[in-house]
Parts: structure tokens; C-alpha cells; sequence
């Protein structure tokens, strides 16, 4: 399976930052890739993106993805971005389910499995994120609550479940610096590639990436693995050098 690698900017960028960052991504990207790379930027920085790809031919084999999506079409929702709108600039992938929107924006495994949908909807692939905090993973329920979250999101989108992407971000690892050993995030991953397989006979076609603070230093063991398919990464994202040899690890 081709490896993903994704970056996640989070809340970070301004116009002058970003041209720098992509012009050196765009420079130091092998001309024939055989990983599979996108940026998940700030919505404001879509069209600046748009420009910077029809300009420099490296960046346009770079997938432009969104941090979030409504989980409505339209209407009068103040503040959201529909799954449409992400559509027209031209964006691959949108992340759902981000262990900081549900922590500090408070979403559901409800609301989650529905912005997946409206996701789905549009020929968007839902970067549907999962993961369990420290006090959960202390109390040996990593595998009860990936299940779940995953379970909501196979529930609502029943037969595409086999289009979507799956992040297992342990919620103890991001941005902390700490990061599930190899062999503690292979198991999860294999917890969901079977919980995938009993949902759907494609389930060898989902993607299942790391999202637990991946770094230059750790992806390649991590990439190793046999049921992790990539990498979401954070912090090492807005580097450009050590986004790059994440993408060299997955290569």
C-alpha cells in the first residue's frame, strides 16, 4: 500500500511563513514520490496554496487538505465551512475527529461520523482521527475506546467506510514529545484494521497512519510496521527538513 504522509499546521502560518515553507517542501520533494504527501493548512491560506501549486509544478503533487468540515451542507451555521466549499478549492483531504476539536470544541463521535459524511459526500477523504487520552490508556481501555469512535463512523457511512483515511493518535502523545512505542501502536493499528475487516471486504484499501507525535528521528521504525500506513504529523509538519525526511522514511 502507498504511504500517506499528511501535515497537520494546526493554527500556525501567515502569508510570508507559508511561501517559505512550501517553496523549500516544493524544492526538496524527490521528482518521482512513492508516498503519497499532503498539507492540512489554515482554511484563510486555500487560495495562497492554489497559486503556489499551479506555479511551481513540484508543490502541485502535494494534496491540499483542511483541518475540519461542517457537519452541515449549508445554511445558517456562522463560522463553518462546508465539505462543498473545501470542494471548490480544490482540497483532497479534510481531518475529523481531531483530539483537539473533541477535547476543546467538545465533539461527539456523532458529530465526528457525520462531518466524515459530509465529507464523503463530496469526493473529500475524511482524515477520521481516533485515540485515547492517558488516563484511559492507564486504565486498559485504549482498544474500547478506539473501537467506539471508529464504530460511530462505521455506523453513519455504512458501505464507504472503505473510502475514508483513519489517524490513531494516541491523545497522550501529541505535542508532548511523547510517542506510543512501535510495537504499542502496531497493536492498535491492528485492533482497527480488524475492526475495519469486519465492516468491509476493502478494508486492505483503508489507510491507517500514526498520529502521536511522528518526528524524523522516530518515523522510520513507526513506518516499519506492517499495519501503519503513514503518518499525520504535527509539529514536525512547519519544518521543512524534517517534514521531508518523513516523507524519505515513507518512501
Amino acid at each position: 500500500m502507498t504511504k500517506l504522509i499528511a501535515g497537520n499546521w494546526k493554527m500556525n502560518g501567515s502569508l510570508a511563513a507559508n511561501e517559505v515553507l512550501l517553496s523549500a517542501l516544493a524544492s526538496g520533494l524527490p521528482q518521482a514520490m512513492s508516498c503519497e504527501v499532503a498539507v492540512c493548512i489554515p482554511a484563510p491560506y486555500f487560495a495562497q496554496f492554489q497559486a503556489l501549486a499551479l506555479a511551481t509544478p513540484a508543490l502541485a503533487l502535494v494534496a491540499l487538505g483542511s483541518q475540519d468540515v461542517s457537519n452541515q451542507s449549508a445554511g445558517a451555521f456562522t463560522g463553518e465551512v462546508s465539505a462543498a466549499m473545501l470542494k471548490d478549492f480544490g482540497c483532497r483531504y479534510a481531518i475529523v475527529g481531531h483530539s483537539e476539536r473533541r477535547q476543546c470544541h467538545g465533539e461527539t463521535d456523532a458529530l465526528v461520523a457525520a462531518k466524515a459524511q459530509q465529507a464523503l459526500a463530496v469526493g473529500i477523504t475524511p482524515i477520521v482521527c481516533v485515540g485515547e487520552t492517558l488516563a484511559e490508556r492507564e486504565a486498559g481501555q485504549t482498544t474500547e475506546v478506539v473501537k467506539r469512535q471508529l464504530a460511530a463512523v462505521i455506523h453513519a457511512n455504512g458501505h464507504c467506510i472503505s473510502e475514508i483515511v483513519l489517524a490513531y493518535e494516541p491523545v497522550w502523545a501529541i505535542g508532548t514529545g511523547k510517542t506510543a512505542s512501535p510495537e504499542e501502536a502496531q497493536a492498535v493499528h491492528a485492533v482497527l484494521r480488524a475492526q475495519l475487516a469486519a465492516a468491509t471486504e476493502h478494508a486492505g484499501r483503508v489507510k491507517i497512519i500514526y498520529g502521536g507525535s511522528m518526528n524524523a528521528a522516530n518515523a522510520a521504525t513507526l513506518l516499519a510496521q506492517p499495519d501503519i500506513d503513514g503518518g499525520l504529523i504535527g509539529g514536525a509538519a512547519l519544518k521543512a527538513a524534517d517534514f521531508l525526511s518523513i516523507v524519505s522514511a515513507a518512501s
